[in-house]
């Protein structure tokens, strides 16, 4: 039963140890992406296909002013 308490004691400090390294490298500012917003508007927009194409174009309705 021991041993429980010794592996939860342990799991519990590696956890912490991870977290505070999360932390701490998002403080410094290790996932902050310089890079990508200045090259996004170089990539071409991606053309969405509709899922069914034998559908009729919906009729668009005027109404008078």
């Amino acid at each position: 039963m021991s041993v429980i308490y010794v592996l939860l004691a342990i799991s519990i400090a590696v956890a912490l140890i991870f977290f505070t390294a999360f932390i701490i490298s998002v403080r410094n500012g290790q996932y902050d992406d310089s890079y990508t917003p200045s090259v996004r508007m170089l990539f071409e927009d991606e053309i969405v296909k509709n899922s069914s194409t034998d559908e009729k174009p919906k009729k668009s309705i005027q109404l008078n002013k």
